[in-house]
């Protein structure tokens, strides 16, 4: 088992990455300090994991949320809902949430648990690719908003991350590319070599080879840590983990939440990052082609919606939560292994490429 420490004081976690975590009892009995626990989690994975995560609970009184599937379902009429019930099921603060699902999932329980009572303890599961290698570890959480992404969150650390790679063989293949682009996100924002070792991996990381997922998450799971350790309210550092997010989240604004994936959008927000940097001379376009190939090997799209133009880009950018005094400022790559953030970027600059 890969075990990782995000070091944040006495906010500072374990993370494990293995197979067979789901049926570790013990490993997640240790960061429950009360006898309440409620899982929330949705219908596509209570289906597949909820009873085996229940069995491993029987000295606890637990309670489940089971919530719809979805990006849409991260709202703040679910935020409602988990707080009713927490309410209505009488949980004190010594209660524990855990986060058994996706991104959606982590994201909403994470903040459902800064809220309730002024904050509770929660854990996170996450059994998506995507979720394993980001959004599960730094404690931001979140729900969205119609006029933006993540919008009404906080940051709010779990107690643990509990990771079970097996959870991954049950993940449909659009799913786990989605995934891919977050992973691929850290090679491209700082780490040359494990962009390099993405691209001759390929095919291990494809079949789904247990030692080589474990290795990629938990190299992207370091990465988040040490960024997350410098910088966990996103002053300064962590803000480049938003690599093709700020393109990304105006695609899934526009298009409607869920009808692409955050994976599928921080892809095509990466490779209009790495355009605007070639046009800026600030990056080769031998490296742009590079990052557009390892994208295409997993079936990521590489061009944003034909009926997103300008406009459509601009609207939700200019909301963006990096911005500062009204000036966008974006995460762009100078080389593989090196993104800076710019806030030198005009809208002219911007309507070039979109």
């Amino acid at each position: 088992m890969a075990t990782l420490q995000l070091d944040l004081a006495e906010r500072s976690y374990p993370i494990y990455i293995d197979s067979h975590l789901l049926t570790s009892g013990d490993l997640l009995s240790q960061h429950i300090r009360g006898k309440r626990v409620c899982i929330v989690t949705n219908d596509v994975v209570a289906a597949l994991y909820l009873e085996q995560l229940q069995l491993q609970l029987t000295d606890f009184d637990v309670d489940v949320i089971i919530l719809p599937d979805g990006e849409a379902q991260k709202s703040l009429a679910n935020f409602e809902r988990i707080m009713s019930h927490l309410l209505a099921n009488t949980h004190g603060r010594d209660s524990t949430l855990i986060a058994l699902g996706g991104g959606v999932i982590g994201d909403i329980t994470g903040f459902a648990a800064a809220c309730y009572q002024r904050g509770i303890d929660f854990i996170q599961i996450p059994t998506t690719l995507l979720s394993q290698v980001d959004s599960s570890v730094g404690g931001k959480t979140a729900v969205n908003h119609p006029l933006g992404k993540n919008m009404i969150g906080a940051f709010y650390q779990p107690k643990a991350v509990i990771i079970d790679i097996n959870s991954l063989s049950s993940l449909p293949a659009r799913e786990f590319a989605a995934g891919m682009a977050e992973v691929i996100k850290y090679g491209i924002l700082g780490d040359a070599a494990f962009f390099d070792w993405l691209e001759q991996n390929q095919e291990q990381i494809k079949s789904a080879d247990k030692d080589t997922l474990i290795a990629m998450i938990e190299r992207c799971c370091q990465c988040k840590a040490d960024i997350v350790s410098a910088d966990e309210t996103e002053a300064g550092i962590r803000a480049l983990l938003n690599l093709g997010h700020t393109f990304g989240h105006a695609i899934e604004a526009e298009m409607g939440y869920g009808n692409w994936l955050h994976g599928e959008a921080v892809a095509t927000g990466m490779v209009l990052a790495a355009k605007l940097a070639v046009q800026l001379n600030l990056l080769e376009v031998s490296e742009l082609r590079r990052i557009e190939d390892l994208l295409s090997s997993f079936n990521l799209p590489l061009s944003a919606p034909e009926s997103m133009g300008f406009d459509s880009f601009i609207k939700h950018m200019r909301r963006d939560k990096k911005n500062v005094a009204g000036k966008l400022r974006l995460i762009v790559p100078h080389a593989i292994g090196q993104a800076v953030m710019h806030d030198d970027i005009s809208e002219d600059m911007l309507q070039q490429i979109l």
